[in-house]
């Protein structure tokens, strides 16, 4: 069972969770907690952070020392709530356990987790709390797993305990077919495919991290996304089955903080490309979508999109990519991407159509286009993202077919019986 911060975000919550878990273990099962940080404990650390190191981005391994003390500070507090409620309890952190991790701080991967530990409290009868978002390097350096990290730490000691089932608990009800404060006609989704789910994560939707989602395709662990303020069922996250290849599109997504950099006149030269994209990725930035055209001069136009929070990294990084291979470069950083998933599309046509002509009916103009098999994604102008979101997710009825306006009906006179 995992909660978030704003499950946490006070004593009372602590508690109201803590209650969920001991009902949870007298219904017969073993119960093992992550938790984050309490509210906005992550982003205080973070500020406080900024304001000592000033004009300097701060350590990565110090801030991973840092940012990893809000879990600390929940798993003890749960502790405690559990032992006052009669039931035995032990916290840990991420290092008590032995989740290693490699050594990449602040975006650490999860190598192995020693699951005796867990499995000796298990069996003794206790609930085991553990801090979510953080782990540990074979010579004992704390890390942290980035931001969502915390569902990471979810499914992989879900996986290592071979777990029944993982319990998501969040301040949203599930999955829905879009984000319901954009899109007022978003519906919840039942059912969800690990697939489609994974496509939904890496494009916006922020209930689960992808990462999370990797885990739990591999390991084939179901998650329930629910709601830590009633007991209503949530999402189920599973295998895909034939039955969801009926529905076409499942959910439509907006990622809104996006830039991208385009590159011209790049020698077209067999190894040119993979030397860019190692340079890139040896400074630890992310790069999303891809595209690249040969020009007739024997050169080639190269582009691709980074999250707004990378792109002043990424501008010093092409900076000198660009003087080592004399060519050109351009940044746009006021772009957005809508993507509609399904994986009903592997056996339907037609979806690329509907989605492009919704968008041109609204006079949003697209400037790229990506897709996979279960995916079509197109880049926008920002000030037009929540606008196509809404487009879309219409242009596909996610929110259920549109009622016809009733007819007025004409008012009859009544005649009177003379």
């Amino acid at each position: 069972m995992k909660f978030g911060g704003t499950s946490l975000a006070d004593a009372e919550k602590i508690r109201t969770a803590a209650r969920r878990a001991v009902r949870t273990q007298k219904q017969g099962h073993q119960v093992v907690m992550i938790v984050s940080a309490m509210g906005k404990t992550t982003d205080a650390l973070e500020a406080l952070a900024n304001q000592v190191m000033r004009d300097k981005p701060a350590p990565k391994r110090e801030w991973d020392q840092l940012m990893s003390t809000g879990e600390q500070v929940t798993i003890s507090l749960m502790a405690m709530a559990l032992e006052e409620m009669g039931s035995s309890a032990i916290s840990f952190t991420a290092g008590q356990i032995g989740m290693v991790t490699d050594d990449r701080h602040t975006k650490a991967r999860i190598k192995h987790i020693a699951a005796e530990r867990i499995h000796e409290q298990l069996d003794a009868g206790r609930i085991a709390i553990v801090a979510g978002f953080q782990g540990v390097t074979e010579t004992g350096h704390v890390t942290t797993l980035g931001r969502g990290g915390s569902n990471v730490t979810l499914v992989a000691i879900a996986a290592a305990l071979k777990a029944d089932l993982c319990e998501n608990y969040t301040d949203v009800d599930g999955v829905f077919t879009a984000d319901p404060r954009i899109v007022p006609t978003g519906r919840k989704i039942n059912f969800i495919s690990y697939d489609e789910m994974l496509e939904l994560a890496s494009l916006g939707v922020n209930v689960l991290h992808n990462r999370a989602v990797e885990f739990a395709k591999k390991y084939n662990v179901p998650i329930h996304v629910r709601n830590s303020a009633h007991n209503r069922k949530g999402t189920m996250i599973v295998a895909a089955t034939e039955s969801m290849e009926k529905i076409v599109v499942s959910g439509a997504a907006l990622k809104e903080k996006l830039a991208r950099v385009s590159l011209t006149k790049v020698p077209n030269h067999p190894g040119v490309v993979a030397r860019i994209f190692h340079t890139i990725a040896g400074h630890d930035i992310m790069v999303d979508d891809i595209i690249q055209t040969v020009n007739d001069d024997k050169t080639a136009s190269l582009s691709f999109t980074v999250e707004l929070a990378e792109f002043s990294d990424a501008k010093v990084v092409c900076g000198k990519i660009v003087k080592n291979l004399k060519c050109d470069v351009h940044y746009d950083d006021s772009l957005s991407k809508v993507s509609v998933v399904g994986v009903g599309m592997r056996v339907h046509t037609g979806v690329a159509e509907k989605m492009f002509r919704a968008l041109a009916d609204s006079k949003i103009n697209i400037e790229n286009i990506t897709t996979s098999e279960i995916k079509i994604s197109c880049m926008i102008d920002r000030a037009e993202g929540k606008k196509a979101l809404r487009v879309v997710h219409d242009a596909f009825e996610l929110g259920g077919k549109k009622k016809k306006p009733a007819r007025k009906r004409a008012k009859k006179t009544a005649r009177k019986k003379k």
